[in-house]
């Protein structure tokens, strides 16, 4: 869409030019030079696009479930303390948002243990015990942390309770003791390793880098957006930006921010500017809540010349016997006007070359041509041959049909980039969803090498993991 403005401005000043013409006659004007070829350069206006992030608890308890079965403690050496434990993860592991602190997130880990305690003593090299076995079940709850760091979602946790299901004894110089009591005391001897493991597991499910920038590299991949007219969208990242994690219901929550140049070329597919080694997460304590996105539409001279002439090919201008052909358009800058070279064939032949400085007009978003006239030696080479061409009403009728209303091409503009803002999956179990306002077109600007046309638009966009694989 954004490819067609940039070369239409050129397009619509010759429409409408050829009417009348007499028997066929020479024009041989000079040419006006173009100005010196140095870099193209333009003002292009960074975007930014706000996507505020949520993953479902639900989301972070699959993939900690996934990472962390089976046995998930053991201590063999009896010789210590007279206890051997080990415990395996005995049922899937839930994390809620735990209502009665703020902040936090609750683990509750069903578990069942295996343990062997050893009664007795040694004497005299003579191995007096006697070991029982026992097996339990229970629940463990934790309490985390929860902060969004390099990158990882990471936690810090806590063991808050031991709840078990059952509380059998031994005795013990003829005393009936609950077992509880002695596995406790060594349960919490290993409490950090097993609040280690719930961190280790959620920081391991939870590294978005490798998404993120796989996620960017597809954003920043230029795409083909109009197949008729060639043209093709670049996003250059510049920066990225995360805010702090926190807890809502239940979800996590936390807002991306991506800065960077948005431009759309016409020709051949032009090459990827992203580079992942250099994408470096910024902190920051708060971001814009909205998009906005500043586009560049650029179109050289000789890609927009191109199209041009290909629009033309077998077009034929006038009436009667005053008739006449382009055969080839090209068109450049000098000195801040747009130079069009029209080489003709039929009642009048050779080149005709007009100038005029590209408009826009807000109010019915109509691209024009102001101050649209011949070349003053095609002028006077017109007047020595067909004069009627240079007469007032010619050049006036120019002017006035001069004139192409581009609110279809913003409209469907906008249509086509709704279809990424409507559920929109770019993987299994991430889902986009949001909404833009209406596309305002800005300036044009005229470059020694290209057509530069400018848009903008503001919106809103969010992200939301939901049945992630």
């Amino acid at each position: 869409m954004f490819g067609k403005i940039s070369f239409i401005l050129s397009v619509i000043a010759i429409t409408i030019f050829f009417f009348g013409c007499s028997s066929t006659q020479k024009i041989d004007a000079l040419q006006p030079e173009p100005n010196d070829a140095t870099p193209l350069l333009y003002d292009n206006v960074p975007s930014f696009i706000d996507m505020p992030i949520s993953i479902k608890l639900k989301d972070i308890e699959n993939q900690i479930n996934k990472l962390l079965a089976g046995l998930i403690y053991e201590d063999t050496n009896i010789e210590d303390d007279d206890l051997e434990i080990k415990i395996w993860k005995q049922a899937p592991i839930s994390i809620v948002n735990d209502p009665e602190t703020v902040g936090k997130i609750k683990t509750v880990l069903p578990l069942k243990a295996a343990i062997k305690y050893r009664i007795g003593t040694n004497k005299l090299g003579v191995d007096l015990y006697n070991v029982k076995e026992f097996n339990l079940n229970g629940v463990i709850t934790l309490l985390s942390d929860v902060k969004l760091t390099n990158w990882k979602l990471s936690t810090k946790t806590e063991l808050k309770s031991f709840d078990w299901n059952e509380s059998p004894t031994v005795t013990v110089l003829g005393k009936a003791v609950p077992i509880t009591y002695l596995i406790n005391p060594a349960i919490k001897l290993f409490r950090s390793k097993i609040e280690k493991s719930i961190d280790e597991s959620i920081e391991e499910s939870m590294d978005f880098k490798p998404q993120v920038l796989d996620a960017l590299e597809k954003i920043c991949t230029p795409f083909q957006m109009n197949e008729t007219y060639n043209t093709w969208l670049r996003v250059v990242p510049i920066e990225l930006y995360t805010t702090d994690s926190k807890i809502v219901k239940e979800t996590i929550a936390f807002e991306m921010g991506l800065k960077c140049n948005i431009e759309t070329l016409v020709n051949q597919k032009p090459v990827s500017k992203f580079d992942r080694n250099h994408i470096v997460l910024k902190p920051v304590a708060k971001m814009p809540d909205k998009i906005t996105a500043n586009i560049v539409a650029v179109s050289t001279y000789k890609d927009a010349s191109a199209i041009m002439t290909k629009n033309f090919a077998g077009q034929e201008f006038g009436s009667g016997s005053k008739k006449i052909k382009v055969q080839n358009v090209v068109i450049w800058h000098k000195d801040g006007k747009m130079i069009i070279a029209l080489d003709v064939l039929g009642s009048v032949n050779g080149m005709i070359y007009l100038s005029g400085f590209p408009k826009y007009n807000e109010a019915t978003k109509e691209i024009y041509f102001d101050q649209l006239e011949y070349v003053l030696d095609t002028k006077s080479r017109l007047m020595r041959t067909a004069n009627w061409l240079v007469q007032g009403f010619v050049i006036k009728k120019i002017q006035e049909s001069c004139r192409y209303s581009i609110k279809q091409n913003l409209d469907e503009g906008k249509q086509s980039m709704m279809q990424y803002l409507k559920n929109y999956s770019p993987m299994p179990g991430v889902f986009i969803n949001g909404s833009i306002d209406d596309i305002k077109f800005q300036k044009i600007q005229l470059t020694n090498k290209a057509i530069i046309a400018f848009v903008k638009f503001n919106g809103d966009v969010n992200v939301s993991v939901d049945g992630l694989k």
